[in-house]
């Protein structure tokens, strides 16, 4: 067995006995590691779910990757003409996971004497992935059929709804500007509700074929197309897959589609997601070096404690090398149970968060109403990181051993 690590562990485990005054700087020392991990994996539990949060919400008002056309008609709005089969060959791109179509069309919302403007958002029902407004309604649901409620349907953000006083079961007035006023009569089958209010202002739901009818299109003409792939990491991976399909698109009916990715459609909600990333990197390097420090306090009181146990080794011809080697397995031990219950408050902290909400936020301000959580695989590389920094800071104040003298040390007390 190795002598050092034997000798480290008998003195960790008989740290408690007798007057010590290395004690309550073990302590320190431990439950800063402990804090030291508790801040930086929550640090990263919250700046990973509320990026994972907010970018969610996005993208499930628009996909991942979204297809449209360049020109602009005066007597009607910009078309992309797409078929069936066009969309079955997006949909086998390698990276996409799903491909669908749209109708966009501005309105004016009347109730009463109330007036809201609104961009309607036409999809199809039954084919259309409506996971992530079903995740966010508050009353009632989108139709999953076109038969499934009596005449047209729409779905209202709570914020349109708050404004207008309309309530689930209501039928509104939705006037259209295009030739001319038209109107539609529609009842409301739902009230949804994500936060994320520059979408909420605007966005409300209905069929398709509603709008298909007004804009007087066949079906081969929609607003645009929705793209979601498997890794939004590799974006623009997907979008160079996808592009010699859209361009053989736009060559046989003439058009001028474009690609945008979700990204460059909300520039400044990603610039500010990205903000996110540089805050957390310079929270972890700042705990872990209040950390490191309060380590290296600790052993420093250690080495200065046992002045007289390092003399003793020195004077039985015990090597520096050795004795530095003692107080690092020492402080290893220290740095790893702080580390555990670190890591156990932390795990609770978290689950507590994750499970009950109950540290609210301001919807307003961060587009949600309770802190996000998301645990990720770096909180494990996290612990190895802070472990090894931890012990590096110690191998510089460990050279004070070196500089104790025997005959002088014994003597100390």
């Amino acid at each position: 067995m190795d002598i050092e690590l034997f000798i480290a562990k008998r003195l960790y485990h008989a740290r408690r006995g007798g007057r010590k005054i290395s004690r309550p700087a073990t302590t320190i020392a431990q439950w800063g590691v402990s804090v030291g991990i508790i801040v930086m994996m929550l640090s990263l539990a919250i700046v990973i779910g509320f990026k994972k949060e907010v970018r969610e919400k996005i993208i499930g008002f628009g996909g991942h990757i979204q297809v449209n056309n360049y020109e602009t008609n005066d007597n009607e709005p910009p078309f992309v003409i797409v078929t069936a089969a066009d969309i079955k060959d997006i949909r086998a791109c390698e990276g996409v996971t799903n491909a669908v179509t749209n109708i966009q069309k501005p309105g004016l919302l009347a109730v009463g004497e109330e007036f809201e403007g609104i961009m309607l958002k036409g999809i199809e029902e039954g084919v259309y992935d409506t996971s992530f407004f079903a995740a966010h309604m508050l009353e009632g649901s989108i139709p999953s059929s076109p038969d499934s409620v009596n005449g047209h349907w729409v779905a209202l953000s709570k914020v349109m709804a708050d404004k207008t006083g309309c309530k689930l079961g209501d039928k509104v007035s939705i006037y259209f500007m295009q030739g001319g006023i038209k109107a539609r009569r529609m009842i409301v089958c739902g009230i949804y509700e994500t936060h994320l209010y520059e979408m909420d202002n605007v966005f409300a739901l209905t069929g398709m074929n509603t709008l298909r009818r007004l804009n007087g299109w066949g079906d081969d003409k929609v607003s645009g197309i929705e793209i979601t792939t498997s890794d939004f990491d590799k974006l623009e991976e997907a979008r160079t897959t996808i592009t010699p399909l859209i361009a053989k698109m736009a060559r046989k009916n003439n058009q001028q589609l474009y690609i945008q990715t979700i990204e460059e459609l909300f520039p400044a909600l990603f610039a500010w997601l990205g903000v996110l990333d540089r805050t957390v990197w310079v929270i972890l390097v700042l705990v872990l070096g209040i950390a490191g420090f309060t380590m290296v306090s600790g052993l420093l009181i250690i080495i200065l404690e046992k002045s007289n146990f390092i003399g003793i080794l020195k004077a039985i011809g015990t090597k520096n090398i050795s004795i530095r080697r003692i107080f690092i397995y020492y402080s290893c031990f220290i740095i790893g149970k702080g580390m555990l219950w670190g890591n156990i408050i932390a795990i609770a902290l978290c689950l507590l968060q994750q499970y009950t909400g109950i540290v609210r936020l301001d919807p307003e301000m961060y587009y949600m109403n309770s802190v996000p959580i998301e645990f990720s695989w770096l909180m494990l590389p996290l612990n190895a990181v802070m472990f090894l920094v931890s012990v590096a800071m110690l191998v510089v104040p460990s050279m004070l051993i070196s500089r104790i003298a025997p005959s002088k040390a014994i003597k100390f007390e």
